[in-house]
């Protein structure tokens, strides 16, 4: 059960008692206002507790259909609809408190006898006031609702920060955790060994690179597809020369897509799955291919790598905090997902378009 259906559960279950004090309410000033005549207090208590206990019945009903036809915002039919049933509902709550007034006798010898004449009676009387119960009935459901919408905005906010905290942190630990570093270290010192001072000098920039972006872009949300695309270049070169010939890579970015606002290292999870799971498995040669392009109001990006999926490979933290974010940034509207395709493996996200 969601807090938006717990809360209005909760709203629910005031009915009644809220009903039911204020007949209580209402019987204590009449009988007060009527004091002369002598009424019993409990029959006429009594009797408007049942009076307006029939709300209790009908502000269910009201509440569905205000969050079926909305009445904000305003537009015609939707008024028309509640017009109409504020009329019929204002006459049920009519032939309710008629009933009653006949069969529990509230008023003595001042009660009303016949049924049509006080139906009528009542109708006339009261159908402003039934309409205006209405209404704030319908007010009250939009206010609860609203307010259960702007606390789940609330409750998904802190948890999308918390989510990119989370991703942030994970996404350092990629880059500067031990075999990462020592394998790149070592790879630069094999470089300055055999006088390649010139691939040593570019690994190491690569290497500062990867590390500075991390770190400066650790406050940001969303950037453009274009800064990914480069971090992503630097880390290919880097494992490009840890595998030296066994891995080949190619991005092909459309000009329009590389615009698109993408969350902040979101290609580096994905980029280190691909050379984890398809590159460094085999001894044979690898490659690794991103496309991304502009398709209408979406953003489709495809990072392919041979390899196989296979069935015990877990979806690790990386991928699932994507995931996550995506799911939190634009719910249903974005997506990722991992296929076999041509003898290897492609990781496709899909994003609504947006410029960064």
């Amino acid at each position: 059960m969601t807090r938006m259906s717990l809360r209005r559960r909760h709203f629910g279950l005031l009915v009644v008692p809220f009903w039911t004090l204020f007949g209580a309410v209402s019987g204590l000033q009449i009988w007060i206002s009527m004091i002369a005549h002598g009424h019993s207090l409990p029959r006429v208590v009594f009797y408007q507790m049942m009076v307006w206990n029939g709300w209790s019945l009908l502000t269910p009903l009201v509440l569905r259909l205000v969050r079926a036809v909305p009445l904000v915002p305003l537009r015609a039919r939707n008024l028309a609809v509640h017009v109409g049933c504020a009329l019929v509902t204002g006459f049920v709550h009519a032939l309710w408190c008629v009933t009653l007034v006949l069969a529990i006798v509230p008023y003595d010898k001042m009660n009303p006898t016949r049924f049509g004449p006080q139906l009528v009676n009542v109708v006339l009387a009261y159908m402003p006031l039934e309409v205006a119960v209405y209404l704030l009935v319908a007010l009250a459901g939009h206010a609860v609702d609203y307010y259960a919408r702007y606390r789940e905005r609330e409750v998904q906010a802190a948890e999308l920060e918390r989510l990119l905290a989370e991703a942030r942190l994970h996404a350092l630990q990629l880059q500067i955790r031990p075999h990462f570093l020592f394998n790149t270290l070592n790879s630069i010192s094999a470089l300055v060994r055999t006088g390649d001072a010139a691939k040593a000098a570019t690994m190491i920039n690569r290497l500062s690179e990867l590390l500075r972006y991390a770190l400066e872009r650790s406050e940001d949300q969303c950037v453009p597809l274009d800064d990914e695309i480069g971090v992503l270049r630097g880390y290919f070169e880097i494992q490009a020369v840890r595998f030296e010939d066994r891995l080949s890579w190619d991005i092909d970015v459309e000009p329009a897509a590389s615009r698109g606002a993408v969350p902040v290292l979101l290609l580096q999870p994905l980029a280190e799955n691909a050379v984890m799971h398809g590159i460094a498995r085999s001894q044979a040669a690898g490659a690794i291919r991103v496309r991304a392009r502009r398709a209408g109001e979406a953003l489709e990006i495809e990072m392919f790598n041979t390899g196989r999926l296979l069935a015990d490979d877990g979806e690790g933290i990386g991928l699932a905090n994507t995931r996550a974010r995506l799911k939190q940034l634009h719910g249903a509207a974005a997506s990722l997902a991992l296929e076999p395709l041509d003898g290897g493996v492609v990781a496709r996200v899909t994003l609504p378009w947006s410029e960064a």
